[in-house]
């Protein structure tokens, strides 16, 4: 196993989800059904699938793009996204 990549993965998951809007919907899940176990569960699993699907879209984009494109890409994707979000677009 290639620790590094784990913890890279795992610490830059972590630092981006802080905060965002699928922990405050999760938090909001959880206490509005006081079934904390169960939105943990089902948060996760729907988590785990989401990270599935772009895994296998990764892997199969990285085949046919450049990895390079890709990251410009992610990175102009992510700053569109940001904006949107700062000028309450989204």
């Amino acid at each position: 196993m290639d620790w590094k990549i784990f913890f890279a993965s795992f610490w830059v998951i972590f630092v981006a989800e802080l905060g965002d809007r699928t922990q405050l919907a999760t938090l909001t899940l959880s206490t509005e059904s006081k079934k904390p176990v169960m939105v943990f569960f089902a948060s996760v699993l729907g988590y785990a699938v989401v990270m599935l699907l772009t895994i296998l879209i990764g892997g199969v984009l990285v085949k046919y793009i450049p990895q390079h494109y890709i990251k410009i890409a992610s990175g102009g994707l992510f700053i569109v996204l940001g904006s949107l979000v700062l000028f309450g677009i989204l």
